[in-house]
């Protein structure tokens, strides 16, 4: 008897995987998971939520909710860091090199991720959702890193 599967692309597998990391996030308004990949081989995740040894929003409250801050702005007002930052913090943090890496992220990044992004020396990022910051897509394709956007995959539901 013979088994046929079929495989899903790279691109697939780790923008799964970067879904699956998003399912940790903490922030309560969205939920966003990025993996930093180089050679076919994951150098770090990161999901969004408030730093460690920090409340959660879920304790909290969303300090964006409760000052009415439109989603893209002002991001510095709020207790969370974003998934692309967490990312390249535990690579650094553990003393891994990401310069030439491909980014796979639920959502596009907003411009400090950017340019956190460019200063990592990331060269590809791989998202599935948009995010409202043209100042992020401007700086990205100013610095020439590659934008690949991949369809939402429907959720495979179990027996």
């Amino acid at each position: 008897m013979t088994f046929e599967k079929s495989r899903p692309p790279w691109d697939t597998y780790f923008m799964d995987i970067a879904c699956l990391v998003a399912r940790r996030a903490t922030c309560l308004r969205r939920s966003v998971g990025a993996v930093v990949v180089k050679d076919r081989r994951i150098l770090s995740t990161g999901y969004n939520g408030a730093p460690s040894q920090v409340r959660h929003c879920a304790e909290t409250g969303c300090l964006r909710e409760q000052l009415a801050v439109p989603s893209g702005e002002r991001h510095e007002l709020c207790r969370g860091i974003h998934a692309e930052q967490n990312a390249i913090i535990q690579a650094a943090y553990h003393g891994v090199s990401i310069k030439g890496a491909t980014l796979f992220c639920t959502h596009l990044p907003c411009s400090i991720c950017a340019k956190m992004i460019i200063n990592a020396g990331i060269v590809r990022i791989v998202y599935q959702d948009g995010y409202a910051d043209a100042l992020s897509r401007d700086m990205l394709a100013e610095a020439q890193v590659a934008l690949a956007q991949l369809p939402q995959r429907p959720t495979e539901e179990g027996p």
